[in-house]
């Protein structure tokens, strides 16, 4: 099967996937497996650009591909068209009919969920436009559909993971004394990590002020990264007088990062609901757990995908500092060593990208026989 994979997230070919944000990762990830498949004839078109040029190259890119996209299913013999975001996806308006094959597009979690009107109002002209809506998870197939998809064409089928050489193997030993020597803890203090951007659905500012309080005051929380709602985690950290055992470390590089996965003791991720927002996913839970960090999360949206109870986490409802605090306690309580070995495990059987590609090509392979 040939599949014209046509996508805008990708920065230079060259570019380390730790400098990527997830949606990269995902296109970058998922074009891979694929195109190692025998079965499988994997044609990229793929925007080249620097984060400074991004919109006009976009805009480019976009524009070329109305005149030159039909051309390519053509002298490609393409099966199918499968876009990587909605962004690239809105070419299915003005093309669908030009195309003649079947065209699907990958929706994560804000593609469908931004709330502007204008853009909501795009969103459901593109639904319109194709043939298959393939979501990342079950919660942003829901959020589609409320938004005009056809129940019938719109499918969860996932999302993937590689463990990155840079972040993942640390030994724990060193790397945890390492990290406490930066947060100038105590060797029996327990640490919480979270990593991501700062933003109000994760939640970060929430946990400082609601459920960090209930735990002993040897619990300490690290948040690796940056993002709009940082004054608002130390605001919140200062008015609990948690300021001594909030570290909000920014954006870190990689030798710090992995000794941050390696040296904490569970992570968290509190997400809340907010409206015109949410999870798609969650990759970062299966980063943390690659690493043997068990997880304890927010039970909502994309996370629910990650997250199976009892074998790499613990779901708590969103919004319920005892419950956060209490799943806590039962992590610390039990053998760090047996989490580590299952989360990583379970991270490994359930989320390779191997087995997230044979979804997408049988997928696909169904709907091109279907349309023939």
């Amino acid at each position: 099967m040939r599949i014209l994979f046509v996508s805008h997230s990708h920065a230079h070919d060259e570019a380390p996937l730790e400098n990527m944000g997830g949606m990269q990762r995902v296109s970058r990830q998922l074009a891979d497996a694929l195109g190692h498949r025998p079965d499988t004839d994997l044609i990229p078109i793929v925007l080249k650009s620097d984060w400074e040029s991004i919109a006009w190259n976009t805009t480019r890119f976009m524009t070329r591909l109305l005149v030159e996209l039909p051309v390519m299913v053509r002298d490609h013999r393409a099966d199918v068209v499968l876009f990587s975001s909605m962004v690239t996806a809105s070419l299915a308006v003005p093309l669908r009919r030009r195309l003649g094959v079947p065209v699907a597009a990958i929706v994560h979690g804000q593609d469908a969920t931004t709330p502007h009107p204008v853009y909501q109002w795009w969103v459901r002209r593109v639904f319109g436009a194709l043939d298959q809506v393939l979501c990342v998870s079950r919660a942003t197939r829901q959020a589609c559909i409320d938004r005009g998809a056809d129940p019938a064409a719109t499918f969860a089928l996932g999302n993937g993971f590689v463990p990155d050489p840079h972040l993942h193997g640390v030994d724990r030993s060193p790397a945890r004394g390492r990290l406490l020597e930066m947060l100038g803890a105590a060797a029996g203090d327990h640490l919480l990590l979270t990593v991501g951007r700062l933003m109000k659905r994760k939640g970060h500012a929430w946990f400082v002020a609601n459920a960090l309080p209930l735990m002993p005051p040897d619990t300490r929380y690290v948040v690796v990264g940056e993002g709009p709602e940082r004054a608002a985690v130390e605001t919140a950290a200062r008015e609990a007088g948690l300021a001594d055992r909030v570290h909000v470390l920014g954006r870190q590089p990689d030798a710090v990062l992995a000794d941050c996965y390696a040296g904490a003791d569970v992570f968290v991720m509190p997400n809340i609901g907010v409206p015109g927002d949410m999870e798609g996913f969650g990759v970062v839970l299966l980063e943390a757990n690659a690493a043997g960090l068990p997880a304890v999360a927010a039970g909502i949206e994309g996370i629910l995908d990650v997250v199976s109870e009892g074998e790499n986490g613990l779901l708590v409802p969103s919004g319920d500092g005892p419950a956060f605090a209490g799943a806590v306690a039962r992590l610390r309580a039990g053998d760090r060593a047996a989490w580590a070995a299952r989360v990583a495990t379970h991270v490994h059987d359930r989320f390779t990208w191997a087995a997230v590609a044979q979804r997408y090509r049988d997928h696909l392979a169904l709907v091109v026989d279907t349309k023939a």
